[in-house]
């Protein structure tokens, strides 16, 4: 999984994508980009960066990565997820995988913080409680918001200046 991150006047911002609705896992959820290892690739990070130009067409050389987070679990589909961080530029337009994705979000991580919350989210029944993030309509939950709350953290000096 690839968390894109870019500087724009002054602010952070970090780049997700709503899943198409019709996804069999996933749907209409908001993600990082990425998905699932080749059989030939032996290093995720390389994972990460073909599945983001795949999905929102992020050329593999427009990336620096920076570091990692850490690994998060996906309850429902009980996968591990690995998340890379890497810079890009500003501006990018994107290229959309239409049978992948159906939006790009693009949020300050500022905006984001100020939008945390623990809430109660149903899914397949069950309800539980969970880190979210509510941006407009977008409700960002579960593995994302575990990624998003462990970036957050990681870069809260850097955060607590931009917001002075």
């Amino acid at each position: 999984m690839l968390v894109p991150l870019y500087a724009l006047d002054g602010h952070l911002h970090v780049v997700l994508t709503k899943r198409g609705e019709e996804m069999r896992r996933h749907g209409g959820e908001i993600s990082f980009p990425g998905g699932r290892q080749d059989d030939d690739e032996t290093d995720l990070r390389t994972t990460a960066l073909r599945e983001a130009e795949e999905e929102i067409g992020l050329p593999v050389d427009a990336v620096e990565l920076v570091g990692a987070l850490q690994p998060t679990p996906t309850i429902a589909s009980n996968y591990a997820v690995y998340p890379f961080v890497g810079l890009i530029e500003p501006g990018r337009a994107w290229t959309l995988s239409p049978r992948e994705v159906a939006q790009v979000l693009e949020f300050s991580l500022v905006r984001l913080r100020a939008s945390f919350e623990r809430r109660r989210v149903v899914r397949r029944g069950m309800p539980f409680m969970t880190d979210t993030y509510i941006i407009g309509e977008h409700l960002i939950w579960g593995a994302t918001a575990r990624m998003l709350s462990d970036l957050i953290e990681r870069l809260a000096p850097l955060l607590d200046a931009e917001a002075a």
